[in-house]
């Protein structure tokens, strides 16, 4: 697939890309760093989980002599991340936020920023993460953009949950909506947690992709809930939930092959 790093805008190779980052992110140290080799690229910095803390959290930097990328893992456990002490909003970078994921980057974050700040350069930067990692990705991606007055060149999200309320979402948008993705995956049950009712809402581009894998980036509320309907009755006699496996990254992986044909380099 070609690859884009100055695409100003929605570029499918940097979707399917950062698709794959996004799954590449739940391997080990030592098989990320043979995959990373395959994009000719080099494992800049690993943040693997401590198992004395709490936080999960575990993300990746990459880099080549044109980008730096920095993706975050999900979690096997993101309804640790629902309980009523961590969905609490608190300050953010604007606006409020969830508390969980906040903390969550926070575990990394001097880290994160030190290394940006010593290594990037003039070099194009783009922030991705699936399930949990959308969510610390679009936090990043806020405090670099906001409190640090960073360039950021794209952030793609696939089967995140919402961040932050209603004053955080606008203030996103305005800044840097016309540059952020939003993947979701038919029946996807994640991406509709925490509640609007809670006053969380979801922030860029919204990009789904129907029960047979179809991308739509324009899709009405009524289309939307037939999709859906249509989704849990093709499932109904497979074992498992279909709201749980649609928030798979194998198949959101699949989805993006399969809607965004690579282009020939």
């Amino acid at each position: 697939m070609t690859i884009t790093w100055n695409a100003q805008f929605f570029d499918p190779g940097m979707a399917r890309f950062l698709g794959e980052t996004a799954s590449a992110a739940y391997q080990s140290e030592a098989e990320l760093k043979k995959k990373v080799k395959t994009w000719k690229m080099e494992l800049g910095k690993f943040f693997f989980p401590d198992p004395e803390d709490r936080q999960d959290t575990q993300a990746f930097i990459a880099q080549n002599e044109s980008a730096v990328i920095i993706v975050f893992r999900g979690t096997e456990s993101l309804k640790d991340w629902m309980t009523d002490a961590d969905v609490q909003l608190v300050n953010g970078p604007a606006g409020k936020v969830h508390d969980g994921f906040q903390c969550g980057l926070n575990a990394v974050w001097r880290d994160l920023w030190k290394f940006l700040d010593e290594k990037r350069g003039q070099r194009t930067l783009w922030i991705a993460g699936h399930s949990l990692g959308g969510a610390l990705a679009t936090l990043a991606t806020a405090k670099l953009r906001l409190e640090k007055g960073t360039p950021v060149n794209g952030l793609y999200t696939f089967g995140s949950p919402r961040v932050g309320n209603e004053e955080f979402a606008r203030a996103f948008e305005q800044d840097f909506g016309e540059r952020t993705f939003r993947f979701v995956n038919n029946n996807d049950i994640v991406p509709r947690v925490p509640f609007r009712l809670m006053n969380y809402r979801h922030v860029g581009k919204f990009i789904y992709f129907d029960q047979k894998g179809k991308i739509n980036h324009k899709i009405s509320w009524e289309q939307l809930l037939l999709t859906r309907v249509q989704g849990r009755i093709q499932e109904l006699l497979k074992p498992g939930t279909d709201g749980i496996k649609d928030h798979s990254m194998v198949k959101y992986v699949t989805n993006l092959i399969k809607a965004l044909p690579a282009r020939p380099r």
